[in-house]
């Protein structure tokens, strides 16, 4: 079933990274809010600024520019916080920042926005002054497609005896995962125009954005085809080797691919997860490879050429597509409680799709499976690594989890929580 959300009166859906900004408005002179581009950092950051500056402003661009090379303190005049959004167009504003932060008093003074890696770096890095503050594409939870009757920090802080029932089918997970989490997507009530989004996205990433990021040039085809490979790889632990084979036509270089998948990391295009490394009970080596995503499932669902409807009749690129959607939730759920999220594999083939882990050393292992047919076969998996993690040093698991596209959340007589996606929440 498919829903488009209501907006409030204020024409703002809330977002997850809300309490995250203002909590770390709290705690530095600046915050710096990075991610996707259309992601909803602008409107996000809008909000909760008193100023804003817009160094895209077709009418101020050259004037802006031209001032923040001369005197860029003048662009940080305003009331606080005050809002610089696309600051990477002129990266003289970070070190202005900074010194600002370092001269002024008080915390919550600027708010930085920025899709992209700015082309010059910054002299200073920021560190105790600028807080990072990472904003991805809308999550189940936030297009409201998720009940949240299940909280990730509910079951961190030991409520683990869940039991409720998704508002979402697969169909309706079909067609989110197609659509994204693109607010402007989200929000549209023409399920046609809501699809095309991802494929916007896309094109304009090709004929502008990567060049514009770098100044580098860059061929688009080649740029099409190590997309298209990498959504080929998504959910998998694809070297860039791998990526480069796989590639249609004669492939570039390694250092060429290797370039590329950089820039589009930089421009928050991809977003690999990194790989848990635990202390284990025996010597088993783990393995470090980092399995690849895209920011958001739906570019890939784009460059692979599928739909809600032909999702549906191949599981195979559904559960890989699926898993990626619930990379990019649990993502977004760790973000609000401080915590990260990795994969882990070894060399025994024991896996877990996602582990999360908080500051304090909580963790917790997921394994995502769609059907209930699978459902045991996850659970196994995750009562063996936990058995297999020195719990001496890393300590027990806060839960095991199996994270679903069914319709019930419940926990089973061995402990594992079975979640559809369509539950969970921060």
């Amino acid at each position: 079933m498919r829903r488009v959300p209501k907006l409030p009166e204020d024409g703002y859906l809330p977002r997850v990274a809300d309490a995250t900004l203002e909590r770390a408005l709290r705690g530095s002179g600046a915050v710096y809010i990075t991610g996707p581009k259309w992601c909803g950092k602008t409107a996000t950051a809008e909000r909760r600024s008193r100023s804003q500056v817009y160094l895209q402003d077709p009418d101020r661009h050259a004037s802006l520019l031209a001032l923040a090379e001369t005197k860029p303190s003048l662009i940080l005049e305003g009331e606080e916080p005050r809002l610089i959004d696309e600051w990477q167009e002129a990266p003289q504003l970070w070190d202005a920042v900074r010194f600002a932060v370092d001269r002024g008093r008080g915390r919550g003074r600027f708010i930085l926005t920025g899709s992209a890696t700015p082309r010059v770096r910054p002299t200073h890095s920021g560190v105790g002054r600028i807080a990072p503050l990472r904003m991805r594409t809308m999550s189940l939870y936030e297009s409201r497609e998720s009940n949240g009757a299940v909280s990730l920090a509910g079951l961190f802080g030991g409520m683990t005896d869940v039991a409720a029932l998704a508002d979402l089918d697969v169909e309706g997970i079909a067609y989110a995962l197609c659509r994204g989490g693109w607010p402007e997507a989200v929000l549209e009530p023409d399920e046609d125009v809501a699809l095309m989004q991802a494929g916007n996205y896309i094109e304009e990433l090709v004929t502008s954005d990567i060049e514009e990021m770098d100044g580098a040039r860059r061929s688009a085809t080649w740029l099409r085809s190590i997309m298209r490979s990498y959504a080929r790889n998504v959910s998998c632990e694809a070297a860039l080797t791998t990526i480069a084979t796989d590639m249609q036509g004669e492939p570039p270089s390694i250092n060429t691919v290797s370039d590329y998948v950089d820039a589009l990391a930089r421009a928050s295009v991809v977003e690999d997860l990194e790989a848990w490394n635990p202390r284990l009970r025996s010597k088993t080596a783990v393995r470090t490879s980092p399995t690849r995503h895209f920011s958001d499932p739906s570019l890939a669902a784009v460059l692979l050429h599928v739909t809600p409807r032909s999702l549906l009749a191949d599981f195979n690129t559904f559960g890989l597509l699926f898993e990626s959607l619930c990379v990019r939730d649990l993502r977004v759920y760790m973000e609000a409680l401080r915590g990260s999220v990795y994969h882990y594999r070894d060399k025994t083939g024991l896996e877990a799709d996602a582990v999360l882990t908080l500051p304090d050393g909580q963790w917790a292992p997921v394994e995502v499976k769609m059907g209930h047919s699978r459902v045991d076969e996850g659970a196994k998996h995750l009562l063996k690594l936990a058995d297999r993690v020195d719990a001496e040093h890393e300590g027990a698991p806060a839960f095991l989890m199996v994270l679903t596209a069914t319709e019930a959340a419940y926990r089973r007589d061995d402990g594992v929580l079975v979640v559809p996606l369509a539950c969970l929440a921060p």
